[in-house]
Formats: structure tokens, sequence, C-alpha cells
């Protein structure tokens, strides 16, 4: 019997909910539905498997202690998927977002990260060409 095979939904809870929707909307670009969420349809390129890269999603968890969150203090981090994370990253800044100068870039793409108004921490990831 299959179980879980892949991610649903995020969902977490805001203090201002308008306020942060609006954030997301103005400086990731959510495209918000009458409802106020998002739905991401799966885009990109097949491979050889027929399976689309982008379509990919990983669960993972680190430890308590763990200051790869930080400076949040939440218990939790989302990553979203970008297309062009160098070009995403200048567009916060100069709209004034609190980005990290830090850019990771290896095998598994290029990894940064942003906070959002309520103190969460953000990753952007822009996967590897296929």
């Amino acid at each position: 019997m299959k179980r879980v095979v892949g991610v649903g939904g995020v969902f977490f809870k805001a203090k201002n909910p308008e306020k942060l929707r609006e954030w997301y909307r103005d400086h990731l670009g959510f495209n918000l539905e009458e409802w106020g969420g998002v739905v991401f349809q799966p885009s990109g390129t097949k491979d050889a498997n027929g399976t689309t890269d982008s379509e990919k999603t990983v669960w993972s968890l680190f430890p308590s202690d763990s200051n790869y969150f930080a400076p949040s203090t939440q218990a939790f981090m989302i990553n979203y998927r970008v297309d062009d994370l160098h070009a995403l990253l200048a567009q916060l800044r100069q709209e004034g977002c609190a980005v990290d100068a830090k850019v990771d870039e290896s095998e598994y793409g290029k990894f940064g990260w942003v906070m959002d108004p309520e103190g969460n921490r953000v990753e952007l990831w822009e996967p590897p060409a296929p």
C-alpha cells in the first residue's frame, strides 16, 4: 500500500495573515487565489524517465539545536523553487527585504535566503539545470 508520496501543501500560522500574504505576493510573486492561498503547478522539463525535475519536493528533519534556520527562531523553514535566484535576490534587496548575503551553489543547485516580515526564514532554491 502506498503511503505519503509528496508534499500537498505548506500551512503555518501568521500574526497578520493579510499583511503576510501581501508580502509574499509583492516580493516573491505568489499568485494568490480568492481564498487566500496559492496553488503551484508543475513546470520544467522532463528527463529520460519522464520525471519533471521541478516537481521534486524535499522533506527533511534538522536537529533541534541546528542554526540552519537562524536568525529565525521558528522551528520550521520553507524552501521555494525559483527560476533565477541571483536576479530574485537582487530584486528583493532593492525592495528593502532582509536578504542573507550568503548564497550557496553546489551540485544540488543554488540556495539563498530572505526573512519575511514575521521573522520566518525563507529558503529560495534554483534547481540545477537538467
